[in-house]
């Protein structure tokens, strides 16, 4: 069957626009849009038409007709005042698969760009949302009429909108990563903003001890407030966390944060050296256009004496997944220790000699055992130093795999870390002071 006989057949059963038409014979005819293709087609039937009503055939007339009742042609409607021929059958003034809807597709385009236009961005992509009865007609449609070169009624509204909105925005469309996606409907003309997650990495230190990487609910209340955390909800009244994302928050208008770090130190260690590297997740943000330095100095002047960051960047969503990767990475402590008795110059160089280029195994601590899993774990410790405080204290500076748990090392928890400094020396050591001097991790 050909185009043209095929195409008849369609609007001899049903009213249809030049999109919806055209979009039967989408992937004939290179470089027209649907419309084009579709009043295309009917003006070459238009022309059919007249050639056999010039040999006196009846198929000229019928032709006709279906074109002014179910093809929306004021063309042949005109041929057919002209001829004195009247319509037995009601001319229809909706199309049956699109119900007229591509007539709205500038209109819906402004409306999109308007909402749009709370948001900074950059890039856009355009969702069509479509009634399911409408994708189902078009489908019985299709497979009545054994559609071979058509395109999805979805695809062509995302098409023409996506073209739309960047004329109006003049920002582009973009398919793998859009700052915002728009949702449209356009049976409905409901129109929503999708806004994506803005990615702000950085490397934070914590210069006090005594606050916890991310907030901590009260055990108690679990976040409602009661007398035991004086009606806060938190066991601490702020974190690192909180302290950078506050700025960060007011500054972008988005609705919440996220906080990923590579890995996290204890409460009362601090990070120092270069400092940890972070990433502040922003939902909806509806700035994107920042001055990272301002807001790196508004975050340094909000937590000054508690928290500092620096380097902070534009990233994605895939530097999140490098980073929570990057958390076994090495790490630089340096762990003060008291003994339960004075201590050897010797024993100091047993521990180095013992703790360097080994493997630790490692059960889940006694303390954190409540909230993680009972595993044994091996960390690999690439070199220890000592040095002598005082004749029952010594500091250690530990390089090891991230995740060694550095105060079980020194204490040996019940034997549930091995080796130890306790174990190895025989005698009762404590950490009375943590720090974190370095992170080692590649970014890019």
């Amino acid at each position: 069957m050909g185009i043209l006989e095929k195409a008849l057949k369609m609007l001899e059963k049903h009213s249809l626009c030049d999109h919806c038409l055209g979009r039967q014979f989408a992937f004939l005819g290179h470089g027209l849009e649907n419309d084009e293709r579709g009043k295309a087609i009917k003006n070459v039937l238009l022309m059919e038409a007249q050639a056999f009503l010039r040999t006196k055939s009846d198929e000229g007339l019928r032709i006709l007709k279906i074109l002014t009742t179910n093809g929306f042609c004021e063309n042949a409607a005109e041929v057919l005042r002209k001829m004195g021929k009247h319509l037995t059958k009601k001319v229809a003034k909706t199309c049956f698969l699109c119900e007229n809807s591509f007539e709205m597709i500038d209109d819906l385009a402004k409306e999109a760009v308007k909402k749009l236009g709370e948001y900074e961005y950059s890039s856009f992509l355009v969702g069509i949302e479509l009634p399911v009865e409408v994708e189902e007609r078009e489908d019985e449609f299709k497979a009545r009429f054994d559609v071979e070169y058509g395109e999805n009624i979805r695809l062509e509204f995302g098409r023409l909108l996506g073209k739309k909105i960047a004329a109006y925005s003049q920002k582009p469309v973009e398919y793998r990563k859009p700052d915002v996606v728009v949702l449209i409907n356009p049976m409905t003309k409901e129109i929503s903003v999708q806004v994506n997650p803005l990615y702000i990495a950085g490397r934070y230190k914590k210069l006090a001890r005594g606050i916890p990487q991310s907030k901590w609910f009260c055990a108690n209340c679990r976040g409602k407030g009661c007398e035991k955390c004086n009606w806060t909800g938190k066991r601490y009244p702020e974190s690192v966390e909180e302290l950078v994302s506050e700025p960060i928050l007011k500054a972008t208008g988005g609705t919440k944060t996220s906080f990923h770090a590579s890995g996290r130190e204890d409460v009362d260690a601090r990070m120092l050296g270069e400092g940890r590297p972070f990433v502040i997740e922003i939902a909806q943000p509806k700035k994107r256009f920042l001055d990272l330095k301002q807001i790196e100095q508004a975050i340094n002047d909000h937590a000054e004496g508690k928290v500092e960051v620096s380097g902070l960047r534009f990233v994605d969503k895939d530097y999140v997944r490098r980073l929570k990767r990057a958390e076994s990475a090495q790490k630089e402590y340096r762990v003060t220790v008291e003994f339960e008795k004075e201590v050897t110059d010797e024993d100091l160089k047993l521990l180095e000699e013992k703790l360097t280029s080994i493997i630790v195994k490692q059960r889940t601590p006694l303390r954190v055992l409540h909230r993680r899993a009972d595993l044994t774990r091996e960390k690999y410790i690439y070199e220890v130093k000592a040095k002598r405080l005082s004749p029952n204290r010594a500091e250690l500076k530990v390089r090891c795999q991230g995740g060694l748990y550095v105060k079980e090392l020194v204490t040996g928890d019940e034997g549930r870390t091995t080796p130890s400094v306790s174990d190895i020396l025989g005698i009762k050591a404590k950490p009375i002071k943590l720090d974190v001097l370095k992170v080692i991790m590649k970014e890019g």
